[in-house]
């Protein structure tokens, strides 16, 4: 079995009046206090992946550095520029590009592409989850993705089971 986390990035500030480009936008204040919640769920519901590739963005860097925080051990990470606006197609192919090493690897990255791709490998699980999950994937949103299968280039559309959807509201 393989497992992917897709983690959407904190929210990230617009700096009114800044010019400063998409990709080097940092976090807001209410996005420094969602990521660590949603690294302390991860820790306490044993949902610790065992490689994270993170967008190359500010505001997926941030959010990571607060979640991995919340995790209390170290977990392999690398930066990827592929991920940063990725597209559905886009993240698919990189997850078939995963270590086979991985059993449980957490994609941080950014909408639409995203959800998207979530949308799409999710075929089974909790239909009303799913549904939610179709009609919004907020900021620091976790979709957890179950596959049974050997080896990460099996993933294909469809075949996976949404085990959990959370979203930063859910934590209270």
């Amino acid at each position: 079995m393989k497992r992917l986390y897709f983690l959407r990035h904190a929210k990230s500030d617009r700096m009114p009046g800044e010019r400063v480009a998409d990709v080097d936008r940092p976090l807001n204040a209410r996005a420094r206090q969602a990521a660590p919640v949603m690294g302390r769920y991860l820790r306490r519901r044993k949902l610790t992946p065992d490689l994270v590739v993170c967008s190359a963005s500010r505001r997926t860097r941030e959010t990571w550095e607060l979640v991995q925080a919340e995790l209390k051990g170290d977990v392999p990470v690398e930066f990827s520029e592929r991920l940063y606006l990725a597209t559905a197609p886009q993240i698919l192919r990189l997850v078939r590009e995963l270590p086979s090493t991985s059993d449980a690897a957490l994609l941080l990255g950014h909408n639409p592409g995203l959800q998207a791709a979530a949308v799409g490998l999710a075929g089974h699980g909790d239909a009303g989850e799913r549904e939610r999950l179709k009609a919004k994937f907020p900021t620091t949103g976790l979709a957890v993705i179950d596959f049974e299968i050997a080896t990460w280039r099996e993933v294909a559309e469809g075949s996976g089971r949404l085990e959990r959807l959370v979203v930063p509201r859910d934590l209270g």
